[in-house]
């Protein structure tokens, strides 16, 4: 079987070209790679004991300076001088040696080598050809992720060499075959003469004599071009192989021929001269390897030592720090008997301190939810009160202009707003309010809440005047009602602290820029002043200031919503105060110019009220008063309505008429106004459901989404408001 020639010119063409995988530092690495190359000629040129002695001092320094991949390379070179001319065994040794030292590095290339290598003794030594399969395979997937042809090529065909020793002719031929084409458009002397000696020993063993002849002789063609001596090793296996071909033939005088040129050959090649030369060499190599493994054994004593020297230290501080925590937890212990008492006691006091937390988080809860039950129930008899006047002033059109009937509804308004800031007091604080912005005139604004606030006025002999400043555009677009809550506030502390006075409201626009503006509004009396060290504290929830208890009533909350008030706006509130002169207050708000809107507004919410006639609208309300105000409301706008008292019924009817939208109460016995609404759209019914209540929106929004109630509008509401609301969800249904 021809021998393949190991991975030696690559090598070299790697060590000439200087730093390919690594990087230069200092003249000793250049000197390393110059041994190498030379050992690697030298090799090349059979003279084994010079590459030995250059391979042996390369490796000598490459372990010194830590070149990993230098020490692969010297070993390497080493293993293949062995290999040829010394012990096998030891040649495999040093191999996986210069393996182990190139697996520590990223250079592919010199694993594939020494793989190879490694697998090649294996092979035609016939050590272990399951071995060596095993190592050409390793080869082969460095030589494919390598993308190297020339390195594919020739572990390819060392494979088909020990699978055709192993007589393993189907898989060997699948390689030889696969080799075939790179060998014959690119391949070198050597490549050629192995694969055409393989195809050879391949139809030799299929008895096909012919091809098998032909093979032989085109392999020796080549092996008369060999200019290498180290290939002469393959020329010679040749011979011997194409002897024992024509051996079989029976044709003695050819196979005496052709086994005389490979003894011939072979006494070049393996003379006792060089097989010494190369024993004495491998000698030198034992003797260095010897003395490297007995510097690493006293380098690791030194080591072991050390660490000794360091687990004596390690223990005698162990033994310092032990005592000290000795010491320690002694007195933890005893200080930890003197701590038990203590916290002991503060674990009571801890218990005790949840028990007053949860204490004031129920009493907190029952608070919030007194306040908002009582805000509901002052909510429902508001809208009566309301809705009764909007009655009035719908069917008897001579009393609209009505002073009185206007300060009535005003004050109802007002007190609902007061009702509303009560439960809200807090929410302000946690910005959860949000202001609406309309339209409105502030001079007819003005003239209003003086109206509403001229008894308070004559009780105490007092007289309200206001001034507007012509600055200020006709129209304003804002938040009307908190701009109203913010002034009766103001106009009432005033009243109530000024006898035989003037009370004044005096308006003007400041920072002009384009429709935004400033409000500075001044409330001017020259009642009974506040003192200087409490002028600070007139804004905090229920403080009253030198209250006598038949004078001066109130809740002690009008100047804390005014703080707060103006605070949603953003804007600003300060007093000028002497005692015994009087109390200016001057506010300072953000407001829109409402003139450019003024047209936009009116067609956006300007009600057609021919658009309501004959829509028929399901009223569900237990309270008898405020079935009637919410049905004379709905009747003098054109809507016919059908009145039940609670859910139950409402579901009844809706089983034999049909209507255009419902109005649902959510406070009702029996039934609620959610659950209603659920059974009525789980009987497939999806008319507008508007849930009228006193509640605030954000209390029930949840719950609303839940029972699928399109709307809601909050008792006491303008009309207006509910009839667009109606017009708006009955037509969107209708698209």
């Amino acid at each position: 079987m021809i021998k393949i020639r190991v991975l030696v010119l690559l090598f070299l063409t790697s060590i000439i070209s200087g730093n390919v995988f690594s990087q230069e530092k200092e003249f000793s690495e250049k000197d390393i790679k110059v041994w190498l190359s030379n050992s690697g000629k030298h090799f090349l040129n059979l003279e084994s004991d010079k590459s030995l002695q250059f391979a042996n001092k390369a490796l000598e320094y490459s372990i010194k300076l830590n070149e990993n991949e230098l020490a692969a390379k010297s070993y390497n070179l080493i293993g293949l001088n062995f290999a040829d001319f010394s012990d096998k065994k030891k040649a495999i040794e040093y191999y996986k040696k210069g393996l182990d030292y190139a697996n520590k590095t990223s250079n592919d290339t010199i694993k594939c080598w020494l793989s190879n290598n490694i697998a090649n003794l294996y092979s035609y030594n016939k050590i272990d050809f399951k071995e060596s399969i095993k190592y050409y395979k390793i080869g082969l997937k460095y030589s494919i992720k390598l993308k190297d042809d020339y390195e594919i090529t020739f572990t390819k065909l060392n494979m088909v060499t020990a699978y055709f020793s192993m007589g393993d002719y189907q898989n060997g031929i699948v390689y030889l075959n696969e080799a075939k084409k790179y060998v014959d458009t690119k391949g070198d002397v050597e490549a050629k003469i192995t694969l055409n000696a393989l195809y050879a020993d391949y139809y030799n063993q299929l008895n096909q004599d012919e091809k098998a002849e032909y093979y032989y002789l085109k392999s020796l063609e080549y092996c008369f071009q060999n200019e290498v001596e180290f290939i002469n090793s393959h020329v010679s296996n040749t011979y011997k192989d194409i002897s024992n071909f024509y051996f079989k033939k029976k044709d003695f005088v050819k196979a005496y021929d052709f086994l005389r040129k490979h003894d011939s050959l072979q006494d070049l090649i393996y003379n006792d001269e060089r097989t010494k030369e190369v024993g004495l060499a491998s000698q030198d190599i034992e003797k260095n390897e010897s003395k490297r493994k007995i510097e690493q054994i006293e380098a690791e004593k030194v080591i072991q030592d050390e660490r000794i020297f360091q687990t004596k230290v390690v223990i005698f501080l162990f033994f310092i720090i032990f005592t000290i925590l000795f010491i320690l937890l002694f007195s933890l212990i005893k200080n930890n008997k003197r701590r038990l008492n203590s916290n002991l006691k503060l674990q009571l006091a801890n218990e005790e301190l949840v028990i007053a937390k949860e204490k004031a988080e129920e009493a907190s809860n029952i608070k919030t939810q007194f306040i908002s039950n009582i805000s509901h129930e002052l909510r429902t008899p508001l809208y009566g009160v309301i809705g009764i006047t909007d009655i009035i002033e719908e069917e008897h059109k001579e009393l609209r202009g009505s002073q009185h009937l206007k300060s009535l509804k005003f004050s109802a308004k007002y007190l609902l707003a007061l009702v509303n800031d009560i439960l809200k007091v807090y929410k302000i604080e946690e910005q959860k309010i949000v202001l609406e912005s309309v339209l409105f005139n502030l001079e007819d604004e003005l003239e209003t809440i003086i109206d509403s606030l001229r008894i308070i006025a004559i009780s105490n002999n007092n007289k309200m005047v206001f001034e507007i400043d012509k600055s200020i555009p006709e129209f304003l677009y804002g938040d009307k009602i908190r701009l109203s809550q913010i002034l009766i506030n103001l106009l009432s502390n005033s009243l109530k602290f000024t006898n035989n006075g003037t009370v004044k409201v005096i308006a003007k626009a400041e920072d002009i820029n384009g429709s935004n503006l400033k409000l500075v509004l001044k409330v001017i009396d020259d009642g009974i002043g506040i003192p200087v060290e409490y002028q600070e504290a007139v804004f905090d929830k229920f403080v009253q200031i030198e209250r006598r208890e038949d004078d001066y009533q109130g809740t002690g909350l009008g100047l804390t919503i005014v703080k707060k008030l103006v605070n949603l706006f953003q804007g600003s509130v300060k007093l000028e105060s002497e005692e015994g002169f009087g109390t200016t207050f001057i506010v300072e708000l953000p407001f829109e110019s409402g003139v450019d809107k003024l047209i936009e507004t009116i067609n956006s919410t300007e009600v057609d009220l021919s658009d309501y006639s004959n829509y028929r609208i399901l009223i569900v309300e237990d309270n008898k008063i405020n079935q009637v105000v919410t049905k004379r409301l709905l009747e003098n706008h054109k809507f016919i309505c059908t009145i039940v008292d609670d859910g139950f019924k409402a579901i009844d009817v809706l089983k034999h008429e049909e209507f255009d939208a419902i109005l649902m109460d959510i406070n009702m016995p029996k039934i609620n106004g959610f659950e209603t609404t659920k059974i009525i759209r789980s009987n497939g019914i999806r008319i507008p459901i508007i849930a009228v209540t006193a509640f605030d929106r954000q209390e029930i929004e949840e719950k609303m989404i839940e029972a699928d109630i399109n709307d809601v509008i909050v008792k006491p509401f303008e009309p207006a408001k509910l009839f667009q609301m109606i017009y708006k969800l009955i037509n969107e249904k209708t698209l």
